[in-house]
């Protein structure tokens, strides 16, 4: 298949055996992600590959969703891309999630406070998705948006997470993980992984200097539910041209974890 032809790879695939699922939503999703940064726009044979349709089906979905407003069809290409309708979900979730809500205000003073961009994120099986995001005048990564994703293993938020679940729980979701080496930095091998875990488990906090971006110092530490099971993370990130490893463990360690508590307790 030529490059112009490639299909992008789904996260997820059908679960055909449940009886309850909606299978006509199910593919209509299925048609939406197949449209990821790599590929923006897509012929109606690639939404065929991606989602798993005939072409016949792939046709009647994206004519569907046109004309609900979710795709846009180039007359002239015949190819599809999404539209900005498909962030009312988003937003949706930003403006109605109760964990969104309670963390704000504490985002917001540590903000101020620190002059360092702080997230909240929440967990996704193998990934953290940052859901609320301030950022300081040195910003770190700029392709960091709502709605990012990054490699639970590498992050801080993600160990913080995990390591509030049971170790063999979190070592599942681990070995589910496409572990590689990002950077010269990165903790990646299970070995290694198990023993950041149970070190994180026991000091109630979570760091990784330079293994996800070079030059990225992140200190965090999870909120968790009234049974003590991880919901999310707040972490504040700096540069390493502006403080080292010791200093912004040193000076955030205390503001990340009091906040956690905060909101976890808040739940």
């Amino acid at each position: 298949m030529p490059a112009s032809e490639a299909v992008p790879d789904l996260r997820e695939r059908p679960i055909d055996h449940d009886p309850m699922r909606v299978q006509s939503v199910d593919k209509a999703f299925r048609v939406l992600r197949a449209f990821d940064e790599t590929r923006p726009s897509l012929s109606l044979t690639q939404i065929a590959a991606a989602a798993e349709l005939d072409k016949s089906a792939a046709q009647r979905f994206t004519h569907t969703l046109v004309a609900l407003g979710y795709l846009r069809k180039d007359p002239a290409t015949k190819r599809f891309e999404l539209t900005v309708r498909t962030l009312d979900l988003g937003f949706r979730y930003v403006r109605t999630n109760a964990l969104v809500g309670r963390a704000r205000p504490y985002l917001l003073h540590i903000s101020n406070t620190t002059e360092e961009t702080v997230n909240l994120t929440v967990p996704d099986d193998t990934e953290v998705v940052f859901v609320s995001r301030i950022t300081a005048r040195h910003v770190i990564n700029a392709d960091i948006v709502i709605g990012a994703r990054t490699p639970v293993y590498c992050s801080a938020p993600g160990i913080a997470m995990l390591a509030r679940l049971p170790i063999e729980e979190a070592m599942a979701i681990l070995r589910r993980c496409d572990r590689r080496q990002i950077t010269p930095n990165t903790v990646w091998r299970l070995e290694d992984l198990r023993e950041k875990l149970m070190l994180t488990a026991a000091r109630g906090y979570a760091t990784a200097f330079e293994e996800l971006h070079h030059g990225d110092l992140s200190v965090a530490a999870a909120i968790v539910d009234a049974a003590g099971r991880p919901v999310g993370a707040i972490n504040i990130a700096t540069l390493r041209s502006r403080m080292t490893p010791e200093a912004a463990e040193q000076a955030y360690v205390p503001v990340v974890v009091d906040a956690a508590r905060a909101v976890s307790r808040n739940g």
